[in-house]
């Protein structure tokens, strides 16, 4: 790393020795190319300091970040050649995601998936090689409620402007303003029903699911140990992200073991329409959102089953 340059060098191979495949490029989303690349820290929690804060902060200390990714050894040497992709910003709607790898001793901790995007005007040289490897395996790997990762600085708003702004053209910048808003809402609202299911005395927990032949990982939101609950959380209460939550939770219900009579319910900030609950009574959803204080709809009621 330069005074205004961050450089970051993937290599996929790395992860793939300690059982887990993250770094590569993603499938294409609504908002275009997306890189994976796994944060620094090869044994225990990842932490956001160090060449990850670098990274993470990169936009807003006014920082260029320029991708390489490994191909092939120095004959006769450790070291390893590294081609050039292009310049990258952090992805401004969701920086990274955190997940579960094993470390240098086996041990299962948390790392930084960051999502890494084309910076403006800059086409990246990706081959078909640089795709994230389909798994080999259907795996479910519990997740526990982690510590909090080291909290940034808060950034002002216009900063967050200006970031934004820098890392997308302007018809993006307003959808991605959007999705980031509901983003850090769903985040908040996962938080805050976290913390009232401890303060109930519920342990929770989630799941980090691979199948067999697709990349990337499949994340359920929350699974309530004590009362078998399976909860997707969304941070808008539209028709549109219900019936996402909906086919979520009957996506992962087919993978996960846990103990028979299994509950389904979607988490939301507010109540939706009647409709919206009559579809989720029908499909046997439960529903609980967020009011002052707590959450209405928790404890579950009896099932009628």
């Amino acid at each position: 790393m330069s005074a205004k340059k961050v450089f970051v060098y993937s290599d996929p191979e790395v992860g793939k020795k300690h059982g887990y495949t993250f770094d590569g490029q993603a499938e294409d989303d609504e908002f275009g190319t997306l890189y994976l690349y796994t944060g620094a820290g090869t044994e225990g929690h990842q932490q956001l300091a160090g060449g990850n804060k670098s990274l993470l902060e990169a936009g807003q200390m006014g920082r260029e970040v320029h991708l390489f990714v490994a191909a092939g050894k120095v004959l006769k040497k450790k070291e390893k050649y590294q081609r050039y992709v292009g310049q990258v910003v952090i992805d401004p709607v969701l920086p990274y995601e955190e997940r579960m790898a094993p470390d240098r001793n086996g041990a299962m901790r948390r790392v930084f998936v960051f999502r890494l995007r084309p910076a403006p005007g800059a086409t990246l040289h990706l081959t078909d090689a640089d795709a994230v490897k389909p798994a080999t395996k259907n795996t479910v790997v519990e997740v526990p409620t982690l510590p909090e990762p080291v909290k940034l600085p808060a950034q002002t708003s216009a900063k967050d402007k200006k970031t934004e702004n820098h890392a997308t053209d302007e018809t993006t910048s307003n959808v991605a303003g959007g999705a980031r808003k509901v983003i850090r809402r769903e985040g908040q609202l996962t938080k805050a029903f976290q913390a009232h299911l401890t303060a109930a005395g519920h342990t929770h927990k989630s799941f980090q699911i691979t199948v067999a032949g697709e990349r990337g990982t499949l994340t359920p939101d929350i699974y309530d140990v004590t009362d078998n609950v399976l909860y997707e959380a969304k941070g808008l209460s539209t028709r549109a992200h219900v019936r996402m939550a909906i086919g979520q939770l009957l996506d992962y219900r087919r993978h996960i073991n846990v103990p028979p009579g299994l509950r389904l319910a979607v988490l939301l900030p507010s109540k939706p329409t009647a409709d919206i609950q009559a579809l989720l009574d029908r499909e046997n959803i439960a529903l609980v959102t967020q009011k002052e204080g707590g959450f209405e709809g928790f404890p579950l009621p009896p099932s009628s089953n």
